[in-house]
């Protein structure tokens, strides 16, 4: 009897996207209550700008080691690897010594580093800053933790922990707004750093729960209790070969966020915090939408790839490609028109003006335009890590970065923090271009070669009318 082809089973894959995006909406929704207070507390002022740079730095290390080089990387190795609980302590104590040094580094010389993120503050600011700078990146160390733990309850594909789990860090830092918001700035400042240690820690301490609920805690004192008699160096070597692209193609992204920053600390004060606030409503479409897609459709691409079943494995993309089609462009659209609105009804309380959420929603338009592109990327970049292209992703995302890079100190000189915000759109579309390039123009004809795409052009014209018709009667409203 011949086996029967693998189908995509649409149902599952739906659950798994909507168990993930529900997670990530739930983090979201936090995150917007987070920030909205800290515009109401601290606004778009001096002291914003001052906890935003010292909460970059460990985020941006935590996106390019924690998460995306680290996850993309280990879990192909993990599954591969023939001593897997021995090859997880490894890696875990490899990466966690490596960390903790930077961390120690960082404590011991925040002056130095908060001037790399703010090149151009005079030196009373940096030393302001650097004392949150020194208490922030300790999240580095317990994010780890969380992503690798994360990583292996993706292998037992359970993923609604890790996508949840960082609510708890925007409670953390939501509860300590309220207890302290009408203190002075600086108070202010030390009571969210802390609480950013206690919310990570919270994140670790559910992990290590469902690690439980799941027997993985066995596997790894397993592997603690005979990591000096198996051999691993074949595992480790391929987990390297792999991981060291990985980090390359994600310090792209990351290291235009920290251009980004850098750049705008040369701008009016309040830009680095005009960023940051719209940057946030752009990752709330992306993440709940493309991020969460991709995720959920990475491992069945991969599992057909890896049994040579393209036809299945192309199937699975093109389905994914339409569903982000509708939802990111009406979502792009939604953000370019409701711009102002949106930021007046989640951010202008207390001492967030009405020209801050004006300086804002132009921020957030420019970022707007690169929804599709980025969503679009994320996508077809998963492709190319499934078929263990990893390098040929790096290259790619060096481009794109060179690209945001150009265009940054072009239009900053016209635009300010629109400039920059547009320049990082561009970026996203060039991104794109040459991840499609790389996947296949005639794939992705294939895939548009659809009568999707004459209903998805009518669905924008339609929502941008009647979008457009919303917004002349809220905007009347708001002024």
């Amino acid at each position: 009897m011949g086996t029967k082809p693998t189908i995509w089973r649409p149902t599952i894959k739906l659950k798994s996207i909507f168990s993930n995006s529900f997670g990530i909406l739930l983090s979201r929704i936090t995150g917007l209550g987070r920030n909205t207070l800290l515009a109401m507390t601290l606004g778009a002022t001096g002291y914003s700008d001052m906890f935003f740079v010292a909460f970059k730095l460990a985020n941006m290390f935590r996106r390019i080691f924690a998460e995306g080089a680290f996850t993309q990387a280990f879990m192909p190795s993990f599954v591969d690897a023939k001593q897997k609980g021995v090859f997880a302590t490894a890696i875990f104590i490899r990466f966690m010594l490596f960390i903790v040094a930077m961390s120690l580094v960082v404590t011991v010389f925040p002056e130095v580093v908060t001037k790399l993120l703010a090149w151009n503050w005079d030196e009373a600011k940096i030393a302001q800053t650097a004392p949150f700078t020194a208490i922030n990146f300790w999240y580095l160390d317990l994010i780890f933790m969380v992503t690798f733990m994360g990583t292996l309850l993706q292998y037992k594909e359970h993923f609604i922990t890790t996508a949840v789990s960082t609510a708890l860090l925007n409670i953390s830092m939501i509860t300590a707004l309220f207890i302290f918001m009408h203190d002075d700035p600086k108070t202010i400042l030390y009571a969210l750093s802390f609480s950013v240690l206690i919310g990570g820690l919270l994140q670790v301490l559910t992990h290590i729960y469902a690690l439980k609920q799941f027997n993985m805690l066995r596997l790894l004192i397993g592997g603690w209790k005979y990591r000096n008699k198996k051999d691993i160096k074949e595992e480790k070597r391929k987990f390297t070969k792999l991981f060291v692209p990985s980090v390359w193609g994600n310090s792209a992204p990351q290291f235009a966020s920290y251009l980004d920053t850098f750049l705008a600390s040369f701008l009016i004060t309040g830009s680095i915090s005009y960023l940051f606030y719209a940057n946030l409503l752009f990752q709330l479409p992306l993440g709940l939408i493309a991020i969460a897609t991709a995720s959920a459709l990475f491992p069945s691409i991969s599992k057909a790839l890896g049994r040579g079943d393209n036809k299945s494995a192309y199937s699975n993309l093109a389905k994914a490609f339409w569903l982000l089609a509708f939802l990111l462009g009406i979502s792009a659209l939604g953000g370019v028109i409701f711009a102002e609105p949106i930021v007046w009804l989640l951010f202008e309380y207390g001492r967030f003006t009405p020209q801050m959420t004006a300086d804002t929603a132009d921020v957030l338009a420019m970022y707007m335009i690169g929804l599709l592109p980025y969503g679009f990327a994320k996508l077809f970049s998963m492709f190319l890590y499934a078929s263990h292209r990893h390098g040929k992703a790096a290259k790619i995302a060096t481009i794109a970065l060179i690209v945001n890079m150009i265009f940054s100190l072009i239009l900053m000189q016209f635009m300010g923090a629109m400039g920059l915000a547009l320049a990082g759109s561009i970026g996203g579309w060039t991104l794109f271009i040459l991840t499609i390039k790389e996947v296949g123009f005639s794939r992705f004809i294939e895939i548009i070669k659809d009568k999707k795409l004459l209903y998805l052009i009518i669905t924008l014209i339609g929502s941008a009318l009647l979008f457009w018709w919303i917004n002349q009667f809220l905007m009347g409203l708001i002024r």
